[in-house]
């Protein structure tokens, strides 16, 4: 009986031991007509133990790299594919460069810091007082996740002169005007509905107190018929 620890290791396990020593078996194929044509079929019957990388652009490509993988890139075939080889496989990638500046303020994070820098440098006056809004409204915002509790504008207003350089001056009154218009307008239409609605009760009223009289007055008329019938 032979067991997985005598037998080489398997280089791509998803096509499992049979793909393999079937490879294994082309390499050793003297005859370049046979191996190739037992090579078309390894790679159709790879593709049809993996139906998912019909999904994959390119599915074939990525097949004929697989075989020659398996064998090491020792199968002398031809494919219609560049052939690669093993110094690409295993080629190491270039490091990636990480920035090297760290933000003064993390709990900010560094994306602050460069809005912060392009209002400083904002030339227009309504422009520049947006951006001081939007940063106040995200510091504010920050801190509440952070902290679970709501900040004063006093303090946003100071940690802000402080991270600019007192170049950033945060006016909470100029966001609250609108809201405060929007309250006035509110109570006006509020008074005005209400000065809608008792001229409705009044209007009821009146039509109510006119419909009884005339339902008085129709039924004394019915009466007075049913009496001179009854004579």
């Amino acid at each position: 009986m032979e067991y997985n620890t005598t037998r080489n290791q398997l280089i791509m396990k998803e096509y499992g031991r049979n793909i393999q020593k079937m490879v294994e078996y082309l390499v050793t194929i003297e005859d370049e007509e046979e191996r190739q044509r037992n090579a078309m079929a390894v790679i159709e019957l790879m593709g049809t133990l993996n139906p998912h990388l019909r999904n994959v652009e390119d599915f074939r490509h990525k097949l004929w790299d697989h075989i020659f993988n398996i064998s090491n890139f020792k199968l002398d075939v031809e494919s219609p594919y560049p052939k690669p080889t093993i110094e690409k496989l295993r080629a190491k990638p270039d490091p990636l460069n990480y920035p090297k500046k760290y933000p003064r303020n993390r709990h900010f994070g560094k994306n602050l810091e460069l809005i912060i820098d392009k209002a400083v440098h904002e030339d227009s006056p309504e422009k520049k007082e947006g951006f001081v809004q939007t940063i106040a409204n995200y510091m504010k915002l920050a801190y509440t996740n952070w902290h679970k509790e709501s900040v004063h504008d006093d303090a946003i207003r100071a940690e802000l002169l402080a991270i600019s350089d007192g170049q950033l001056d945060f006016q909470p009154g100029n966001a609250s005007a609108p809201a405060s218009a929007n309250f006035s307008g509110n109570a006006n239409a509020s008074a005005g509905g209400e000065q809608f609605r008792s001229g409705k009760r009044k209007n009821f009223q009146q039509n109510k107190f006119k419909g009884g009289s005339n339902n008085k007055s129709n039924n004394n008329k019915h009466n007075n018929k049913y009496k001179n019938r009854n004579k």
